[in-house]
């Protein structure tokens, strides 16, 4: 008897337990909730207003490398539509999201990357760094110059992707849609573990330091891996940019003993998509000089890289680490 009076309590325990936990919101923010995040702010930058947007009260934005208030940000008055191509990378256990988007401004095709940190439902990191000038490296501003001004008359209504995505040639204009190769979700086993993604990425800086091509550090890149920057093919089976860039693996890297080892930050990782997101900065190595600084996702699956695809401008050295040392 006094069994079961002990059993009785134990499954009462357990129901009110579960019925107290179920009634508890999940403060967690998931996949689908970390995209949303980058859309609602993404779509008060067309809206022009970004009040209504869940932020923390220790908020850090910064646009372009430079620290400011979000409702100071000028693309909250100067973007005017979303144009069509987005990739996302959504690390859900750092509660980190982030994309390479195009938006306008006007008539003009913006590259923007934009990148978010969630901490209960509100947003503690908003980054935000826009390429205007279209070519590599390009849009590079004059020194404390902010961005462009709103275009006049009404914004032009986003429509859905058309057309393919990034090729040979490339640029802003044939970024119409994400690619296959970095949309395509691996099965679970081709996936590979956090820390191996990371480390396997990490080999592209290290052969950039290396300045000799990215065998020389063992880098494991699929047969077909390719790399856009900006939208243009510069590494790959599709590559006519110069006698060696068809094939990753061993393109020439020696331009690299004259600009120097990167600068790396591991931005972010989507284990579910099998993208690592870093940024990295190289260039001239002296104040009053300009950097390349770089957004790059690495689509790895099966223990190879078969995809890199960069959005990159240039900063000023001082300002080459973002504002996120």
């Amino acid at each position: 008897m006094q069994h079961r009076s002990l059993v009785s309590l134990f499954i009462a325990a357990c129901v009110l337990g579960a019925a107290a936990h179920a009634a508890q919101p999940s403060t967690a923010c998931d996949r689908e909730c970390l995209r949303g995040k980058v859309s609602e702010l993404l779509y008060a930058f067309v809206k022009h207003d970004v009040s209504r947007i869940k932020v923390a009260p220790t908020l850090r934005v910064t646009e372009d490398a430079i620290v400011k208030p979000l409702a100071d940000v000028g693309l909250v008055r100067s973007v005017t539509g979303l144009a069509g191509y987005r990739q996302d990378i959504i690390d859900e256990r750092a509660g980190v999201a982030g994309a390479h988007v195009i938006v306008k401004e006007g008539d003009t095709s913006v590259m923007l990357v934009a990148r978010v940190k969630v901490v209960n439902n509100a947003l503690t990191e908003v980054e935000l760094v826009a390429n205007r000038g279209g070519g590599l490296g390009g849009g590079g501003p004059a020194r404390g110059a902010g961005p462009a001004p709103a275009a006049a008359g009404p914004a032009p209504a986003a429509g859905p992707a058309r057309g393919a995505g990034p090729g040979a040639g490339g640029g802003v204009n044939r970024l119409a849609a994400p690619s296959e190769a970095t949309s395509y979700v691996p099965r679970p086993e081709q996936l590979n573990k956090r820390e191996d993604m990371i480390k396997i990425a990490l080999k592209y800086p290290e052969g950039l330091g290396k300045a000799e091509n990215f065998a020389a550090v063992n880098a494991p890149f699929s047969p077909d891996a390719y790399r856009f920057e900006n939208g243009s093919v510069l590494a790959g089976p599709e590559c006519t940019f110069n006698a060696t860039c068809k094939d990753i693996n061993t393109q020439s890297l020696a331009v690299f003993k004259r600009l120097g080892k990167p600068i790396t930050r591991v931005v972010a990782v989507d284990e579910r998509m099998g993208i690592v997101w870093l940024r990295m900065a190289w260039g001239v190595q002296q104040e009053g000089g300009d950097q390349l600084c770089v957004w790059e996702t690495f689509k790895i699956y099966d223990g190879q890289i078969h995809a890199v695809e960069a959005f990159m401008r240039t900063f000023p050295i001082e300002l080459r680490t973002g504002g996120w040392e």
